[in-house]
């Protein structure tokens, strides 16, 4: 075999293939062979497909519709009895895959703009929080919607644009403070990771997570060097990309001396607990990105740790709980929020009867295959009707946006809503205790 295609496989993750035994635990866990009833669109499909591929009996245009397809939930990996390592699996296909398959200038121009000036950009992240905030309050988003202007938006982007939150304005925004003490002992000190997403669309949730560990007895510090995970990068095959994102963040995390990296979207946060698999190939940030991970956790782990909370609020709501997938199946971050929730005032809990199914959110995948999406939703939707909640929880600002459109589609926007996990504690009168 020659040094080519012995490096192909190795970017592939040939090796880890045969760890699937193709036994079909992963079927009933997987929302698109679900959904799809496709044996190429489930995980030992797809992993035998990705073989296939490596061994040259397919081309890369077999492997594409598959691959693409695939939500990187990573409940397969939670479920399978020999630990295949899938998601490495997936990772590696996209990334030959985005060597490989020839792209046209459009699309050449397109990408550069979202993943080398769009989202590693804190200005452009805040220009469009703050365009969106004008877009809400000036009434051109009534205006809009009443003349059905925003039909014509590309990639089913106007379904999105109805379930925004309300954003704060430009200068409630700026007025954040970079790093914040609590009034009494300090119990831990934490940098807040404010994400890309998160901090333009998301900016009231953020703001309420730096209250609530406020609260809690920590001294936060906001980084401003920080910059996007690197996720989308790292899950459209940009590995090169993802390891320079991921550099910027480990410098800049380091410098802070912290306890803890906290985060407060899924999906970020299963990114950024994976950093040192970025780097097998440079053991030097390879160590360094060992030891940024070893750091990082989702704000319900901290908040639940750190135990400083009384909540002031009767909630008297029935409440349901969507976990995040990456939460779930890779951070393993499982308990937490269930226990910040079972201390509300007021709640009574209905648990769905597959809270593992995915919503069908995964990122920007309800955006570039958005049918599919909704496949997935409804799919979701049916476990939410049969639990009846007023409040649907979510911990991912992806997962949010998704439960508020299967919340809109199904017209019940007046007697049930999503909301963010954060977001809930706040109105649930969340302070420190005495």
């Amino acid at each position: 075999m020659s040094n080519n295609n012995i490096r192909h496989r190795e970017k592939i993750n040939y090796d880890k293939t045969f760890d699937c035994v193709q036994c079909g635990y992963c079927l009933p866990a997987c929302p698109t062979y679900q959904t799809m009833e496709k044996e190429t669109h489930s995980p030992r499909g797809r992993i035998n497909l990705v073989k296939m591929y490596a061994e040259g009996k397919i081309s890369a245009e077999d492997l594409q519709e598959p691959i693409e397809k695939c939500l990187g939930c990573q409940a397969c990996t939670t479920i399978c009895p020999t630990n295949v390592e899938y998601g490495r699996i997936l990772e590696g296909a996209k990334t030959v895959l985005e060597e490989e398959l020839p792209k046209t200038k459009k699309q050449n121009v397109v990408e550069n703009v979202i993943f080398n000036k769009l989202f590693p950009s804190a200005k452009w992240m805040d220009w469009i929080g703050d365009a969106s905030w004008f877009y809400q309050s000036s009434g051109m988003q009534i205006l809009a919607q009443k003349l059905n202007l925003t039909s014509v938006a590309p990639l089913n982007l106007d379904q999105f644009e109805q379930v925004l939150p309300d954003l704060p304005s430009p200068v409630e925004r700026r007025k954040r403070e970079n790093h914040q003490k609590p009034a009494g002992v300090v119990k831990a000190k934490v940098a807040f990771f404010t994400g890309c997403i998160m901090d333009s669309i998301f900016f009231k949730t953020n703001k309420n997570s730096v209250d609530l560990l406020v609260e809690s007895g920590a001294e936060v510090i906001l980084p401003k060097a920080q910059t996007c995970c690197g996720a989308l990068h790292a899950h459209s095959g940009k590995i090169g990309d993802a390891k320079e994102l991921a550099k910027r963040n480990i410098e800049t995390f380091e410098q802070e001396g912290v306890d803890y990296i906290v985060n407060n979207a899924g999906g970020c946060g299963a990114h950024l607990i994976e950093y040192h698999h970025l780097f097998d190939d440079e053991p030097e940030w390879q160590e360094r990105a060992q030891a940024f991970v070893e750091k990082v956790r989702d704000i319900s782990q901290v908040l639940v740790e750190l135990d400083g909370l009384q909540f002031t609020n009767e909630v008297n709501e029935v409440i349901t709980y969507q976990p995040s997938c990456h939460m779930t199946n890779v951070q393993k971050v499982i308990d937490p929020p269930y226990r910040l929730l079972k201390k509300l005032p007021g709640v009574t809990f209905n648990e769905l009867e597959d809270p593992n199914f995915c919503c069908g959110s995964a990122g920007i995948y309800n955006i570039l295959n958005y049918e599919d999406s909704m496949d997935v939703l409804e799919v979701k939707m049916d476990d939410v009707r049969q639990v009846k909640p007023k409040l649907v929880v979510t911990t991912n600002p992806g997962c949010l946006l998704q439960m508020n459109l299967g919340i809109k589609k199904d017209g019940m926007e007046d007697r049930m809503r999503a909301v963010h996990l954060v977001d809930l504690l706040v109105e649930a009168g969340a302070q420190g205790r005495l």
